[in-house]
């Protein structure tokens, strides 16, 4: 379990992706906190995706990466030299200071703008109609695992604002219009949506 507030930015050293799956390599030299406390088979969130560290050494770990979640990710579209968001396993009593995200990936969203709002940012992102049941204005969205409030939703298209501290903090920074981003929608619409269906189910 995360929150959606990320605690370092890392760099894609390699990436070797494939049909079948591939492995992720990031750079930690950028991340000291998270890297002198890594260990083998930790969990950490990249992107919004949790991944599990099979291999680290003092400024890198690897992950490898199923079919599966090369086809939900935007994994498939990164080369090395990008940023990406990290952030540990939410700790027991510590302070929630976003929303609880899992770490899974619904699927991907496109950029469609990011225009500057005097020292603020408007980023706005092209939801996937399948999972546009799950988003409402005011709601929680994960995007690339930063904890984002919908703050206008229309026909398909959600826009955040983004303040400095997330623009300087994220990869936010090195994003582009076009960009595939990992989406994950606020687990509450999805239990609520299950208790709906389960109500509507005919008793046996």
């Amino acid at each position: 379990m995360f929150t959606g507030i990320v605690e370092h930015l890392g760099t894609i050293d390699a990436l070797d992706a494939g049909v079948q799956g591939g492995r992720l390599r990031v750079n930690l030299a950028d991340a000291p906190a998270i890297a002198a406390e890594m260990k083998l088979g930790d969990s950490i969130a990249v992107n919004g995706c949790c991944l599990t560290v099979a291999d680290f050494e003092k400024n890198y770990f690897s992950a490898d990466l199923s079919g599966e979640t090369l086809r939900r990710t935007s994994f498939g579209a990164k080369r090395p030299g990008d940023l990406v968001n990290l952030e540990r396993p939410l700790a027991a009593g510590a302070r929630l200071g976003g929303h609880f995200v899992q770490g899974h990936v619904d699927g991907t969203g496109r950029v469609t703008r990011l225009t500057s709002e005097g020292e603020n940012w408007r980023l706005g992102v092209r939801v996937p109609e399948e999972l546009w049941r799950y988003v409402a204005e005011k709601g929680s969205i994960a995007v690339d695992g930063i904890s984002l409030t919908v703050a206008r939703w229309q026909d398909g298209a959600a826009e955040m604002a983004i303040i400095p501290f997330t623009y300087a903090h994220t990869n936010v920074q090195a994003t582009s219009v076009g960009d595939p981003v990992n989406l994950e929608c606020d687990i509450l619409a999805k239990y609520v949506e299950s208790l709906l269906e389960a109500r509507k189910a005919p008793a046996s």
